[in-house]
């Protein structure tokens, strides 16, 4: 019996080298993936049929924030999760307007292997507490 991955992820970072790192250590762990530093491209493949199960994505890209790509990205698969990463800590990464629910994974960079397995499996599996409601206000 298989344990190998089958989901499908999409993983978003302007910068060549983590984008680069990010695939080959996802793709050595056995999952399906598509990199690109475009968040619109992002946008398009998931408006593409078949699934994707996780949307991996630095905090801070050029042409969209993380936290706007994920918010678009929610409203084309709200089914699918989202793992947010960054050079920044968390704490940081709020001013960027990211709201993480109680407990929701995120990735600090530069990360190991086993700490973004630790983390996609985490996101594969999160779910928000019944209370949580996401919401982005308007600055």
């Amino acid at each position: 019996m298989s344990t190998a991955p089958t989901e499908n992820i999409i993983v978003v970072d302007d910068a060549p080298e983590v984008l680069a790192v990010a695939e080959d250590m996802l793709r050595t762990m056995g999952y399906a993936v598509i990199s690109t530093a475009d968040p619109h491209a992002a946008l398009r493949l998931a408006r593409r049929p078949g699934s994707i199960h996780l949307l991996l994505t630095d905090v801070v890209i050029s042409l969209m924030s993380g936290c706007q790509l994920a918010q678009e990205f929610r409203k084309v698969r709200p089914e699918a999760k989202v793992l947010f990463m960054s050079g920044y800590h968390v704490e940081a990464a709020e001013a960027y307007r990211v709201e993480l629910a109680p407990g929701e994974p995120f990735l600090k960079k530069p990360f190991t292997m086993d700490e973004l397995q630790r983390a996609v499996t985490a996101a594969l599996v999160y779910r928000p507490p019944a209370t949580w409601r996401r919401e982005h206000p308007q600055r």
